[in-house]
C-alpha cells in the first residue's frame, strides 16, 4: 500500500515535471529569439547584469562605481549583493542561458515548495495529492518578476520550513532552506515582508498561550540574519551612505479615498503584475462560492484556517491600494522612509495566500459536497491551463523578441560609425530605453535605476527642462519619481519604444544642448526624426536600420 502511494505520488511528479519543462521550452530552444518580458526586464535587469560583470565591479567594495553609466555616478551598490546567484549567472553564461536557468530554477522551487507546503501542513491526505500536484504546477506556470527570483515564488517552501519548526521539527533541511533562499531572493521584493508577517504570526501564537516557541522565533532571526548578510550592500547605503539620492523625491501618497477604494477591488480581483497569481478566472469564484458556503453553514471554527486566510487575503489588497492613499502625508512629510521604502509590498505575499485557500476550497468542497467530487480535480486542472497560457512567449507575443530588442548587429554599426572608443565619449536615447545603448557598451547619460545620486538628477534635469515645463505628466513623472531618468520630450509623452516603422517626428524639440556637452554628451540616439535638429543644435550623422532589429536609429552629434 505505502509502495502504491510512493509510485503514484512520483508518476505524479514526474508528469508536473515534464509540464514544467514543456512551459519552459521556448526559452531552451529559441533562445535570443524567444519573446519574454520588456518592463523591468529588458529595459533594465538584464541589461545591468551585463554591465556590472563588463564592469569587473561584481565583487567590488561599497565606494565603487560603474564607469559606463551615468558618469560614474552610479554606485555598485545600486546593482545588489554579489552574493546572490543570479548576478554570477548572468556573468558565466550569454544573457539568454543565464535567463532560461534562472527561469527554471524558480518553478522548480516553487513546485516543489509549494507542494510541501500543502502535502505537510494543509491537505495531508492520500487522496488529495493529486490535487496537491495539480496546485502546485500552476502556482509554478504564475508569472513573477524575473529578477525577483524566488522572492515570492520560494515563499511556500520558506512557509513550509518554518511551519515545521514552529511544530518542534529539527530537521537540518528546515535551516538549509532557510540559508539557501537568500542567496535567490531578495529581502526589500518579498521576504522582508514574509518574515515581518511571520513574526506576527509568532505574536498571535504567544497571545493564544502557545508559549515562547524560541526555535520558531530563533529561525525567523537566522533567516533575517542570513539576508542581512547576503544584503551587505543595502544595509550599508542605509546605515552609512548619507549622500540624498533619487528615491529621497519620491512621492506616493496621491490617491483620493474613493480611488483607493477602486484599487482594493481591481488588486482583489485582478492582483498586480509584479505578484501575478492569475486567480480571476478559476481560484476567485471557487474562493467566494466555499465562502458563501462557511457563512451559511456556520462553519467558521471548522474553517477558521481558510477563514483567516480569505480576509488576510482581502487585507493585503486594501493595504496595497491606501498606501497610495493622500491621507497618509502628513505622516510622510514626518517620517522620510515611509516614501522611499515600499510598504505596499506586503501585497506580495498573496501568490502564496491565493493557491494556499484554492488548495483549502477544494478540500471542503470535496468535504461539504460529496456529489461533485469528481468535479473537483477538474478545477484544480483548469487551474494549470489558464496559467499555462501566461507563458511569456505567448504573453509577450507582440513585443519584440530579445535579439531585436537589444539590437547588437545594428549597434554594432554605430559604434564602427563613430569609430571611437566609447569610454570617451557619452550618449543619450530619445524614444528607446538607455539600457539598448547600456547593454552594447555605450556609455550612458541617461539611466533606469531608483537608487542614484539627487544632485546628477538636478544636473541631467537641466537638459530636458524646457520640454518638461510643456507637459505636466513628464514633469510629475521625472520630479516626483526620477527612476527613469531619460530625455523625455513633450511631444513622446512617458513612451520610450517607437518601432521602425512609427510615424512620429520631433518638430518642436527644445533641449538644452549646452547642459549635455557640459555632461559629456557627443551623441544622441533617437528612435524618430527630429525635424528642428538644427536649432537644438545637433546634426544627423546618419540613419541605422537591420534586420535583425525592430529600430530605426537616427544618429546625432550635438555641435
Amino acid at each position: 500500500m505505502l509502495f502504491q502511494k510512493y509510485k503514484r505520488e512520483r508518476m505524479l511528479i514526474i508528469f508536473a515535471l515534464l509540464a514544467i519543462a514543456m512551459f519552459l521550452s521556448p526559452l531552451f530552444i529559441l533562445g535570443e529569439n524567444a519573446h519574454i518580458r520588456v518592463h523591468d526586464n529588458l529595459d533594465s535587469n538584464l541589461s545591468w547584469y551585463k554591465v556590472l560583470a563588463e564592469s569587473g565591479q561584481i565583487a567590488g567594495s561599497t565606494h565603487a562605481v560603474i564607469p559606463q553609466i551615468i558618469n560614474g555616478h552610479l554606485s555598485r551598490n545600486a546593482f545588489g549583493t554579489e552574493f546572490s546567484l543570479i548576478v554570477w549567472l548572468y556573468a558565466m553564461f550569454p544573457t539568454m542561458v543565464a535567463y532560461a536557468i534562472s527561469q527554471s530554477i524558480t518553478r522548480i522551487v516553487a513546485f516543489f515548495g509549494m507542494y510541501l507546503v500543502l502535502k505537510k501542513h494543509f491537505l495531508q491526505k492520500e487522496e488529495w495529492m493529486a490535487i496537491n500536484v495539480c496546485i502546485a504546477l500552476a502556482f509554478s506556470f504564475t508569472p513573477f518578476w524575473p529578477s525577483g527570483m524566488l522572492s515570492t515564488l520560494g515563499m511556500p517552501l520558506a512557509l513550509w520550513a518554518f511551519l515545521n519548526i514552529r511544530k518542534g521539527e529539527r530537521s537540518w533541511q528546515n535551516y538549509l532552506v532557510l540559508t539557501l533562499l537568500p542567496l535567490y531572493s531578495s529581502i526589500v521584493l518579498g521576504f522582508f515582508f514574509f518574515l515581518t508577517a511571520l513574526g506576527v504570526f509568532w505574536l498571535i501564537d504567544l497571545a493564544r498561550g502557545k508559549g515562547w516557541n524560541w526555535r520558531f522565533l530563533s529561525s525567523i532571526a537566522y533567516m533575517t540574519a542570513v539576508y542581512l548578510v547576503v544584503e551587505y550592500r543595502l544595509v550599508y547605503s542605509f546605515l552609512f551612505d548619507n549622500e540624498a539620492n533619487s528615491r529621497d523625491e519620491y512621492f506616493h501618497a496621491r490617491l483620493s479615498v474613493w480611488r483607493s477604494l477602486k484599487l482594493t477591488f481591481k488588486n482583489f480581483i485582478f492582483g498586480h503584475h509584479h505578484a501575478a497569481s492569475i486567480h480571476t478566472l478559476v481560484i476567485l469564484p471557487v474562493m467566494l462560492i466555499v465562502f458563501y458556503m462557511i457563512f451559511s453553514k456556520r462553519l467558521w471554527r471548522k474553517e477558521k484556517v481558510f477563514v483567516f486566510l480569505f480576509f488576510l487575503n482581502f487585507a493585503l489588497s486594501v493595504w496595497y491600494a491606501f498606501w497610495f492613499y493622500e491621507g497618509w502625508l502628513p505622516l510622510t512629510e514626518r517620517f522620510h522612509f515611509l516614501d522611499t521604502f515600499n510598504f505596499a509590498r506586503y501585497h506580495f505575499l498573496r501568490p502564496l495566500v491565493i493557491y494556499v485557500l484554492f488548495a483549502l476550497s477544494l478540500k471542503i468542497l470535496w468535504e461539504q459536497t460529496p456529489s461533485i467530487r469528481k468535479a473537483i480535480p477538474i478545477l484544480a486542472l483548469a487551474q494549470v491551463i489558464v496559467v499555462s497560457f501566461f507563458n511569456e512567449e505567448i504573453l509577450f507575443q507582440n513585443k519584440p523578441t530579445v535579439k531585436q530588442f537589444y539590437a547588437e548587429e545594428q549597434f554594432n554599426d554605430i559604434k564602427g560609425y563613430i569609430g571611437k572608443n566609447q569610454e570617451e565619449y557619452r550618449v543619450a536615447s530619445i524614444g528607446i530605453h538607455p539600457a539598448i545603448a547600456q547593454y552594447n557598451g555605450f556609455y550612458t547619460l541617461d539611466t533606469y535605476n531608483n537608487f542614484y545620486p539627487l544632485k546628477y538628477k538636478y544636473e541631467f534635469r537641466r537638459i530636458i527642462e524646457n520640454e518638461l515645463a510643456k507637459n505636466k505628466t513628464i514633469q510629475t513623472y521625472f520630479d516626483e519619481w526620477g527612476g527613469r531618468c531619460y530625455i523625455f520630450t513633450d511631444e513622446l509623452g512617458k513612451h520610450y519604444m517607437f518601432k521602425k516603422n512609427t510615424k512620429r517626428r520631433l518638430k518642436n524639440l527644445e533641449l538644452n544642448i549646452e547642459a549635455f556637452k557640459d555632461m559629456g554628451g557627443k551623441f544622441i540616439f533617437s528612435a524618430v526624426p527630429i525635424d528642428n535638429a538644427s536649432l537644438n543644435h545637433l546634426q544627423l550623422e546618419n540613419v541605422f536600420e537591420s534586420k535583425s532589429s525592430i529600430w530605426k536609429i537616427y544618429l546625432y552629434k550635438a555641435l
